[in-house]
């Protein structure tokens, strides 16, 4: 009787145990075996850190890269460098269970060398966004249902963004800067398609990649009716060729962003909505000839 019991509960951890077990691809095109959700998790992306913690999973992240910022409660968390320099050390110091990792950061294989397990994401869409949100949902045990949740409040805080412009602006051109440079935003961006689903133009087409760098003189033929750029971008800016003549410096229809309100706009994650609301109040503010 008493090894029926035991059979009994063994085959009851075992079945939980395989039901904990998830294997997804990652955007190497990895397969990534995850036997139990992490508990110590290290993230070298900022937005991949806020996605953690959209999910309600901020209190198993152990370290993150220099620039993740977002939410308070993360600021007082090690850093374990960048995408582009990761601290193996310091990374291997906190023990984690998983490691998150853009596509663009380096050490991936040397942390899998190391014995880690290493998910690589990196949104660059607004599909991805939805992708990237499901996918570490999936890793972290968070029920679907939640991370359906958080991906409606999202698409739902951009349509609203886009109810929300004055029709008079719809249609105008529209130069996000998102680096001085001068790097920018074009219709391919996740940036780009929060424009498209705001009504607005972007100077910048698809074909010149997701986040080109701009040639000045391309803007000023392009004459956009209003520019949004990082604070630390507008003090170069009439010394572009060109610029000042731009009639959106003129006129006052430029928008400069502060760190945190660019550290929102870039990052494509769960503050997409964020930004597309900063863009709207761009245009608002700027409606009325007010940068």
């Amino acid at each position: 009787m008493r090894d029926r019991r035991y059979l009994w509960l063994m085959g009851l951890w075992l079945c939980s145990a395989w039901a904990q077990a998830v294997t997804v691809q990652d955007d190497r095109q990895q397969a990534v075996e995850i036997a139990k959700p992490p508990q110590r998790i290290v993230s070298l992306l900022p937005s991949l850190t806020e996605t953690v913690c959209a999910l309600g999973q901020c209190h198993k992240l152990v370290g993150l890269d220099r620039y993740s910022n977002w939410p308070e409660s993360v600021r007082q968390l090690p850093r374990m460098g960048g995408g582009l320099d990761p601290s193996i050390e310091a990374v291997m110091a906190q023990r984690p269970d998983l490691v998150l990792m853009a596509t663009s950061a380096r050490g991936a294989e040397r942390f899998q060398a190391l014995g880690l397990t290493v998910l690589v994401l990196e949104p660059r869409t607004h599909a991805d966004v939805q992708r990237v949100l499901h996918t570490v949902a999936q890793v972290l045990g968070v029920p679907k249902a939640q991370s359906d949740a958080v991906w409606r409040q999202i698409d739902a805080g951009v349509l609203a963004a886009a109810q929300s412009l004055p029709p008079q602006v719809k249609g105008q051109k529209i130069y996000v800067e998102v680096s001085p440079a001068p790097y920018g935003a074009s219709e391919s961006s996740f940036i780009g398609e929060t424009l498209t689903r705001l009504g607005l133009r972007n100077i910048l087409p698809a074909s010149l990649g997701p986040f080109p760098q701009i040639n000045p003189e391309f803007v000023v033929r392009a004459q956009p009716d209003v520019i949004i750029a990082g604070d630390s971008s507008r003090a170069s800016m009439l010394q572009r060729p060109g610029w000042a003549q731009l009639k959106a410096m003129q006129s006052g229809k430029v928008c400069a962003l502060s760190p945190e309100e660019s550290d929102m706009l870039v990052r494509a994650g769960p503050r997409m909505a964020e930004g597309a609301r900063l863009m709207v109040q761009c245009l608002q503010r700027t409606a009325g000839g007010k940068p």
